[in-house]
């Protein structure tokens, strides 16, 4: 989506049709489209106001049950995205695995994977066998 016209031409499209020109004839003169004009107009009117509208920012659905799901992770913090999304599922609430992970994503909440043991190692083998050099005394 393209960006917002500046506030500055907005007022001087406004300045201009104020003072007697045309809607047609102000967007003409700052090579603007008439619609735009013509909606700038209209917001002036009925807010006093030519500022751009906010874009983006949709709210996600899942933030009216932040309550519920900040519940369960405290009181399980073990779960997997997909034990939280059956969970909800359980309560009636829409929402996917990815919806719940970008939920806790913006409540700052990630799922580190806990250390199982001792690392990794290689598995079915015994201790190793000393080098030969090592018998003789030369390392």
């Amino acid at each position: 989506m393209p960006k917002p016209c500046s506030l500055d031409l907005r007022e001087r499209v406004v300045e201009t049709v104020e003072s007697g020109a045309s809607r047609r004839e102000a967007a003409e003169r700052f090579e603007v489209s008439a619609s735009s004009a013509i909606k700038w107009m209209q917001r002036w009117r009925k807010t006093g106001s030519v500022a751009a509208k906010p874009s983006g920012g949709s709210i996600s659905a899942l933030e009216e049950r932040a309550g519920f799901l900040l519940a369960l992770i405290a009181a399980q913090p073990d779960l997997t995205l997909d034990e939280i999304v059956a969970a909800m599922r359980k309560r009636r609430i829409a929402g996917s695995r990815s919806a719940v992970w970008r939920f806790f994503k913006r409540h700052n909440i990630s799922f580190k994977k806990k250390p199982a043991g001792g690392g990794a190692s290689a598995s079915g083998r015994g201790p190793r066998a000393a080098a030969l050099d090592a018998r003789t005394g030369h390392v």
